[in-house]
């Protein structure tokens, strides 16, 4: 079994919903220690929609996960683990609240 070193949440918007996403975010970083990206206006790296990404340790993800859950008001949110293995983690490892969106995993080799 791979260690997991920590959890990435991405959580996607668009131009309608930036605010939105903007203030799931900053609550999340008061509420957790959680550290919160950049509100990206164009699609980084496989994902495919605009997105901000929130960094945590594996010690809080029973917190931060329901939270998203309950909070996200229809936000879409992947979620994935941190173990060495981008492929997996982004592919095999996801978790996904609300639609599962088409990442670009070609950019890790899949």
């Amino acid at each position: 079994m791979q260690r997991i070193k920590g959890y990435h949440a991405h959580v996607y918007y668009d131009a309608s919903t930036l605010e939105q996403a903007r203030e799931l975010c900053e609550e999340a970083a008061r509420l957790f220690p959680v550290t919160m990206g950049r509100m990206h206006q164009q699609p980084v790296g496989p994902h495919p929609d605009w997105s901000c990404q929130l960094a945590f340790g594996p010690e809080v993800v029973g917190v931060v996960l329901p939270w998203l859950a309950l909070y996200r008001k229809g936000l879409v949110v992947f979620l994935h683990p941190l173990t060495g293995d981008e492929l997996a983690d982004h592919r095999d490892h996801a978790i996904w609240m609300g639609a599962v969106r088409p990442l670009k995993l070609s950019i890790f080799g899949g």
